[in-house]
């Protein structure tokens, strides 16, 4: 029995000490091993502290490093915003004594002025009681006071000024007047003899003739394509009514009528219709209307002899060809001024050469009046300055309306020149409305005078009868009326040619017999 219990036994206590080897064994190795670990651990934190320690200081330097940028650029712009209100305050110290300086003169000047005026006033003090003494004088010796001798002696000197002046104006005026119409009238009567022109009056519209009723359809195409296209590029209104065969073209533009009218009989004759043959057709119409400008330009310097003038000019006045004025062509209007200018001119012995191309060009800014802003009388200066006319053209142009007085014969034959053709018997279509107008207009300006009775416009408005009242105008205010009318007529009523005035003063005594 103790032969088994014992090995067991000694197993047992085998077991049990091996156990405690193994034991003790483990925990050697687990002190070694977190030993190990500590020391690691200890390794890792002071190369962190150390790494810590280096990247602080690398930002602290950073830091200084900025910290320093910075002062420096505070300071530079500190130094520069020191300096600049350096400069200003100097420019404010110098401002500041300039102002200081004429501060003194004008308080010298002030006071020399304050005492002249002191000087002034005494010797007008001296006047004064000089002339009040004269005037007691005077009233002592005469035994009328002041006020009574002045309105005596002004009475009967302005009763005498008045008449004597009336004499001698009606005297004066009827001498002048008489020489001076009948000089101007041969003058007049020989240029309108030598220079006759036909009128024809100009219209707003042309008529193109179809060769039937469907090309209508034709031009005007599929939903109106065609019609608009042209319109558009043109810039005309195309009137498509019932009336057969026909298209009438509508602006008051006359170039762009006149391209639309050319173009729109090229696509009728050519049959092909469409909107990129119009532009092509329209484009061609446009060269031969400039081309035609030209033409006409040159045709107007050939017929009056007028010579030199800049291209542009030459244009300008081929412009007018298509540009009326109250139906009147402006060109030819132009051209006729230009030769009665010339004519009148060589009557008075004066520059004939100039007074033609005066005559010529003083309707020049009718030709852009439509496309620039301003009077045709202005825009023409500042054309024919601008191409370096000679200032007496610039002064007829500017004259020929009456803007500005004439300087020269020159300017005044033109302002003659141009009522004359302006003037004449079929030469303009004037407004019935407008004609009627100014006759009223010049019936009341004329019959708003005091005295005047009954005002009436006669000849188509070239003479004024005017009925006085005689119990308020005399003989001697006649011709002072008369001459205040004409005037008054002059500064605010426009009018062609001349107007003439008939001053009338009736009286007459009734009686009857019974």
């Amino acid at each position: 029995m103790w032969n088994v219990i014992l090995p067991i036994l000694v197993g047992l206590v085998c077991a049990v000490v091996f156990f405690f080897l193994g034991m003790t064994y483990r925990k050697k190795v687990a002190e070694k091993i977190i030993g190990n670990a500590e020391k690691e651990s200890t390794r890792i934190i002071n190369e962190a502290l150390k790494t810590a320690e280096s990247k602080n200081r690398e930002m602290l330097l950073e830091a200084k490093e900025e910290i320093h940028r910075s002062r420096t650029e505070f300071e530079k712009e500190t130094k520069e915003s020191r300096a600049d209100l350096q400069k200003q305050e100097r420019r404010l110290q110098q401002k500041e004594e300039s102002l200081e300086k004429k501060l003194a003169a004008h308080e010298k000047r002030e006071e020399e002025l304050n005492q002249r005026l002191q000087k002034v006033a005494e010797t007008q003090e001296e006047v004064n009681q000089i002339k009040r003494g004269q005037l007691e004088v005077l009233e002592r010796i005469s035994g009328l006071s002041q006020e009574d001798a002045k309105a005596y002696l002004l009475k009967n000197i302005e009763s005498e000024i008045r008449h004597e002046t009336a004499m001698k104006i009606k005297e004066a005026e009827s001498q002048l007047k008489d020489e001076a119409d009948e000089h101007a009238r041969e003058i007049i009567a020989t240029a309108i003899q030598r220079c006759a022109a036909d009128h024809a009056a100009e219209v707003t519209v042309s008529v193109v003739a179809l060769p039937n009723d469907e090309m209508k359809g034709r031009i005007i195409g599929r939903e109106g394509r065609n019609i608009r296209t042209l319109e558009t590029i043109t810039g005309v209104d195309l009137i498509i009514d019932d009336t057969p065969e026909t298209i009438t073209v509508s602006s008051f533009d006359p170039v762009r009528r006149e391209v639309a009218r050319l173009a729109l009989e090229k696509l009728i004759t050519d049959g092909r219709i469409h909107p990129t043959r119009i532009e092509d057709t329209v484009d061609k119409a446009r060269r031969e209307v400039d081309h035609t400008i030209k033409q006409e330009g040159e045709r107007a310097t050939y017929e009056t002899g007028v010579h030199n003038l800049h291209p542009e000019l030459i244009k300008l006045l081929g412009r007018q060809k298509y540009r009326t004025s109250f139906g009147q062509n402006v060109l030819n209007h132009s051209i006729e001024v230009a030769n009665l200018a010339g004519l009148m001119a060589s009557e008075l012995g004066v520059d004939v050469t100039l007074a033609k191309r005066a005559g010529l060009l003083h309707d020049l800014g009718k030709s852009v009046d439509r496309e620039m802003e301003g009077s045709h009388v202005q825009l023409g200066v500042e054309l024919a300055k601008k191409y370096r006319e000679n200032p007496v053209v610039v002064n007829a142009i500017e004259a020929h309306h009456g803007d500005v007085e004439p300087q020269t014969i020159v300017a005044c034959l033109v302002q003659a020149a141009d009522a004359i053709s302006a003037a004449r018997p079929g030469a303009r279509r004037e407004n019935v409305e407008n004609y009627i107008r100014r006759l009223e207009k010049l019936e009341e300006l004329t019959g708003s005078y005091p005295g005047v009775e009954k005002a009436f416009a006669i000849q188509a408005g070239r003479e004024v009868r005017i009925m006085v009242r005689p119990e308020e105008v005399s003989e001697d205010n006649m011709v002072l009326l008369a001459r205040d009318l004409a005037k008054k007529i002059e500064n605010e009523l426009e009018y062609p040619g001349m107007i003439k005035l008939n001053v009338i003063r009736e009286t007459k005594a009734v009686e009857y017999a019974k």
